[in-house]
This record gives C-alpha cells, structure tokens and sequence, in this order.
C-alpha cells in the first residue's frame, strides 16, 4: 500500500512538471512578432454640406433629414393583414431592409416597451438597435433601446412580415 501510494505521487510530480515545462514557452514557441507600422492619420477640413442636395437614401420618408415620426404617423395596414399573437413571433426570424440581411431574435421576456429582441449580423444602426418588439393589434412595432419605434410590420401571410422602417425603408421579417 505504502508503495502504491509514493508510485502516485512520483507520477502526480512528473505529470505536473511536464505541464509547466509546456507552459513555459520553452524553446517550442515562436517569439512574439514585431508591432505592425501603421500610416499616420491626414488633418484636414471636410468641404461644408450642400444644402441643395438631395438626402442620402433612405434617411427621411419626408426629405426634412430627420427620421419618419412612427408613433404619430404610423404606416398603413394592408388590406390583407392578418391576426398575430405573441406566440407567432417567437423564435428565430431573417430580416431584410435596405440590402441588410440579418437575423432577429424575439423572446417573451418583458422589456421597456414590450418584450424582448435582438438581432445578430446587422450592419445597419437602425437594425443592430432593435432591443424590443410589441403588438398594436395586427400590427408589428419593433423599437431600439430607449422605446422609440424603429418598425412598423404586418403580416399577409404566416411567417412573414413587411412594413416600414423609421428611416423610410422596407422592411420584411420572415422565416
């Protein structure tokens, strides 16, 4: 027994030095690689803005520059919009606006504003800001982070959504 037991322990000692050796960064590692040069940042003006030209794509539904008000001016049911649940929009859905393609995520989970949502692979703000979504009858709202709406959808068939964003562009929710 007395043999068995120091047979562990010499064992235990050469496993746990092979493991600080490794841990060492012994001769087997590279050496750390040099800082990457970088070109130095330009100082200059920017030319001032036109106030006669047109504003970029899809930033107003009204040419002011500033974003569609939804919550006064909501977009307009189709004819064909149908009854929705919570239950309906649960899960896992494709989100397409304005040549962004992502994926949004809607929970239960109560937030400021409604329940829940997120969305992964957004580049657009006005999509990576969606942080909750609620039901106004038939109608879809998506909103961002402080409760301002950032959508308005309907549903015209089972699984797929379409409406408006805040900065005037489509948008559809589908699966």
């Amino acid at each position: 027994m007395m043999r068995a037991g120091k047979l562990v322990l010499v064992l235990g000692m050469v496993v746990l030095a092979a493991g600080c050796q490794r841990l060492s960064g012994g001769p087997n590692y590279a050496a750390p690689l040099p800082a990457t040069p970088t070109t130095p940042v330009g100082a200059g003006s920017l030319a001032p803005l036109d106030p006669n030209a047109a504003p970029p794509v899809g930033t107003t539904t009204d040419g002011t520059g500033a974003p569609a008000d939804l919550a006064s001016n909501p977009v307009s049911a189709p004819g064909n919009a149908q009854q929705v649940g919570r239950t309906d929009l649960l899960g896992g859905w494709k989100l397409a606006s304005a040549g962004d393609n992502c994926m949004a995520f809607m929970t239960l989970t109560t937030w400021s504003g409604g329940y829940r949502a997120n969305t992964r692979g957004c580049s657009t703000p006005t999509l990576s800001g969606i942080s909750a979504w609620d039901l106004n009858g038939n109608q879809v709202v998506l909103k961002d982070g402080s409760g301002v709406i950032v959508a308005q959808l309907y549903s015209s068939e089972p699984g797929k959504f379409n409406g408006q964003t805040s900065v005037g562009s489509p948008i559809s929710l589908y699966r």
